[in-house]
């Protein structure tokens, strides 16, 4: 079952991934669970997650992905369950994946997978539920053809 995505480009950053492939990397993500989902996913700049990050983490600079997670209201019915929003900032991922000397888009691929897992409650904060994160994001990227992101070479 394909997740309904929203996807809003607020940067000036290219190359971006399409929406192809955002719905590709977020379903491929998601196929373990039978309901429907929806998710927005918002490519921003410096400034934006910056600012996110900092009102929302304590932390003044930018970072890859934040996810806020949505918790629909009771009395609020839905054909499928939102699980929230994705902000990604495109220049860090692009920094990044340089840095690490990653493919461009599969360090992408793995952000979008990584925020994903936190909608669905995943977590990196202690290390017994790090491994497992990690361990659910090198499974998905493996259904990629994607390699490992955290063998350091």
């Amino acid at each position: 079952m394909s997740t309904e995505l929203e996807i809003q480009f607020a940067t000036q950053t290219q190359p971006l991934p399409t929406q192809a492939q955002l719905q590709t990397w977020v379903d491929v993500a998601l196929n373990q669970y039978p309901q429907q989902f929806s998710i927005c996913i918002r490519i921003v700049d410096d400034t934006e997650s910056q600012a996110l990050n900092s009102e929302y983490r304590g932390k003044d600079k930018p970072t890859n992905v934040l996810s806020f997670p949505f918790e629909i209201p009771e009395c609020v019915e839905v054909e499928s369950e939102i699980l929230g929003d994705l902000v990604v900032c495109a220049p860090v991922v692009e920094k990044e994946a340089a840095e690490q000397n990653k493919q461009l888009f599969d360090h992408w691929a793995h952000m979008i997978i990584h925020g994903t897992l936190h909608l669905l409650g995943f977590d990196h904060i202690k290390d017994d539920e790090a491994e497992e994160m990690e361990q659910l994001e090198r499974d998905i990227l493996a259904k990629l053809q994607i390699a490992d992101p955290y063998f350091i070479q």
